[in-house]
């Protein structure tokens, strides 16, 4: 399997909700091999399967060293009160804003045994685990920000070299 490439803001597989995942086979088993490599790079808190390209609701995981994944994944709670952090997103590279993010949150899923996973957590952990359902929805975290911020990150893009 293979650390695989970012796509980046604009590429349309970001804004498409992702389909679940039915049977798993060696294509889905492939795909978490490839999403853990991922996300196993320095600096990456998450990697949501549209990053890489594929259209199916899967992520990977990397906080504080602890990297795991998780199938057909629902944000199935949050708590706390909605405050604004600083957060980044490998698919809009550069960037930093304060999104709006609860300080919990709880995601259920299944494992490649199809075997129920429940992650949750307080921090980064709530962060990340909000980050990437939402991606799996079509979201970026742009979409989190106030119409200020937002109007800033969007100049921000067109004015990279990335873009």
């Amino acid at each position: 399997m293979a650390v695989r490439p970012i796509r980046v803001f604009g590429d349309p597989v970001l804004k498409s909700v992702s389909a679940p995942i039915g049977e798993i086979d060696d294509g889905v088993r492939a795909l978490v091999k490839d999403l853990i490599d991922t996300v196993e790079l320095p600096g990456r808190a998450g990697v949501a399967a549209c990053q890489i390209g594929v259209g199916l609701r899967a992520f990977s995981y990397n906080i504080d060293g602890d990297i795991g994944y998780v199938l057909n994944p629902v944000l199935v709670e949050t708590s706390g009160d909605p405050q604004p952090i600083g957060e980044g997103c490998l698919s809009v590279p550069g960037l930093w804003h304060d999104a709006i993010r609860y300080p919990y949150a709880k995601v259920v899923g299944i494992d490649l045994d199809g075997n129920e996973i429940v992650v949750e957590g307080e921090g980064l952990l709530a962060q990340a685990l909000q980050h990437e359902t939402d991606h799996l929805d079509g979201m970026l975290y742009l979409d989190r920000l106030t119409p200020e911020e937002r109007r800033v990150a969007m100049r921000e893009i067109r004015e990279s070299d990335w873009f």
